[in-house]
């Protein structure tokens, strides 16, 4: 089973046919990305079930439906254990960004972590969940695969939030802080925190 995020509502994908309460089931061989979209914009409906036979293929199908956009980013600890965020469109989030040329998907979530913060000397400790979310840019609508990366540092330095990308604060949050800041942020998020 996947999860794809459209803002917090999920399209789920899955093999077992379920009785429909507030979802809606669909073939996915049958369906299109846009009457998936209209579904979930009606109010009563909280999710959408995409069904198909074969587990191995399911997300491999829904992928070819709509666009990619491949991302890496990170969940950062520092000294204390505290984990950097960024605010960014009103809503607490992890750093992440777009794979630019070859880079190399772990490349890639460093990079972006040190541009949209400002830390330095990060080492990934292990891969974490990848997290999917559909967007719209330009009129059009793209999914954005993440694949996420837990680290760590010893950077203590002055956060810089990146300002161009609509970035407007950085910070280290504890335990109590994070579990605050969740009340805030994306479903996507709350799954790898």
């Amino acid at each position: 089973m996947y999860r794809i995020f459209v803002n917090d509502k999920p399209i789920i994908l899955t093999t077992k046919v379920e009785k429909e309460t507030n979802f809606k089931n669909f073939l996915l061989k049958d369906v299109t990305i846009d009457s998936v979209l209209e579904t979930l914009s009606k109010k009563r409906i909280k999710a959408v079930h995409l069904i198909h036979h074969n587990e191995e293929t399911l997300l491999k199908k829904f992928l070819k439906k709509i666009p990619n956009v491949i991302a890496g980013g990170g969940k950062v600890y520092n000294a204390k254990g505290e984990i950097l965020f960024i605010f960014r469109n009103d809503k607490w989030d992890l750093p992440k960004g777009k794979v630019e040329g070859k880079e190399s998907i772990e490349k890639t979530a460093i990079r972006e972590v040190e541009e949209e913060t400002g830390v330095k000397d990060l080492e990934i400790i292990k891969p974490l969940p990848t997290t999917y979310h559909i967007f719209k840019r330009n009129g059009k609508f793209k999914i954005k695969i993440t694949f996420w990366f837990e680290m760590k540092t010893v950077f203590s330095g002055k956060l810089y939030p990146q300002e161009a990308e609509g970035i407007t604060k950085v910070v280290w949050l504890d335990d109590e802080a994070s579990k605050e800041a969740l009340k805030n942020s994306y479903a996507n998020i709350k799954l790898l925190i």
